[in-house]
């Protein structure tokens, strides 16, 4: 049963709740930071699988490849996951970060 709404146009905090209520439903609250990261590393690989096949390299004909979209969906989530494991806010994070990346200088 999922009974979960994700709002139109949420912001990444929303998005982060969200991640966390479906984690709770569907059983997977549980789940340490480790085991989320080698989740993601997973998809990772499985996003470089699609966009090897969206850009026509060689591929394994038989292997089931995701679209590079869905790929993307999922790191979304488990992005979310792991910084909820930690309790860091995602858009504050950017947002700092970007205020360090400013300052470099970029060749």
């Amino acid at each position: 049963m999922n009974n979960l709404q994700l709002k139109e146009k949420p912001t990444l905090k929303e998005y982060q709740e969200y991640v966390n209520m479906l984690e709770i439903q569907r059983g997977f609250i549980d789940q340490n930071a480790i085991t989320k990261c080698l989740l993601l590393g997973e998809e990772m690989g499985e996003l470089f699988k699609a966009i090897r096949k969206t850009m026509k390299l060689k591929t394994d004909v038989n292997a089931d490849v995701s679209s590079v979209k869905e790929e993307i969906a999922d790191i979304l989530i488990y992005l979310c996951s792991i910084a909820n494991r930690f309790d860091i806010d995602i858009e504050e994070a950017f947002r700092e970060k970007e205020e360090i990346n400013k300052k470099r200088e970029w060749i």
